[in-house]
């Protein structure tokens, strides 16, 4: 598991393949830019899951949604106050690919 980054799997095994869990990121959390194998979907539901990609910035708050297209090249991390609580499922096992 990544630092500041805590998981409970709700169904599934996210190291073989589709799950859901609930994911906490701890406030300022930075995950770096990175990519995943797989698609993800999120969920916020509380804090705020912050997103960066070539297209601009997102502050994904509680009640919202977004979507992670697996291979997408993205920075992500929480709240600096809040840090994020949120929903996750994904179509396969989970990964973290650092950006080149």
């Amino acid at each position: 598991m990544v630092p500041g980054v805590s998981k409970a799997i709700l169904w599934g095994d996210h190291d073989k393949g589709p799950y859901g869990a609930f994911t906490k990121f701890a406030p300022g959390n930075d995950a770096g830019t990175h990519t995943h194998t797989n698609d993800l979907w999120i969920v916020v539901v509380r804090g705020a899951y912050l997103y960066k990609d070539e297209a601009g910035e997102k502050r994904v708050g509680p009640g919202s949604f977004i979507r992670v297209p697996g291979g997408k090249k993205h920075w992500s991390g929480g709240d600096v106050t809040e840090g994020a609580l949120f929903y996750e499922e994904s179509s396969g096992k989970f990964d973290l690919v650092p950006a080149k």
